[in-house]
């Protein structure tokens, strides 16, 4: 089982609305887990960095990373020509 969350494990007492019960939620759930935090900027976001405004993207706490590069061959000369005309 694999579970995502935004919030950090303190902040579960105020999404489940009850400590004691985020709490015991978290006890189950962490006994035997392996927990991946991973930090940095979304990478849904970066195909819509252009939709962001820049004065708000310049304030943003963390940059999106760039995209990925294109990988495998390029594409043939003949088929880039007949995708252009």
């Amino acid at each position: 089982m694999i579970l995502t969350s935004n919030r950090g494990f303190a902040e579960w007492g105020e999404v489940f609305g009850d400590p004691v019960v985020a709490t015991a939620l978290l006890d189950r759930l962490l006994h035997h887990a392996v927990v991946v935090q991973i930090e940095g900027a979304s990478y849904r976001l970066r195909a819509h960095t252009d939709l962001i405004p820049e004065h708000v993207r310049a304030n943003a706490p963390i940059t999106p990373p760039p995209a990925p590069k294109r990988r495998g061959r390029p594409p043939k000369k003949e088929r880039l020509i007949e995708a252009i005309g």
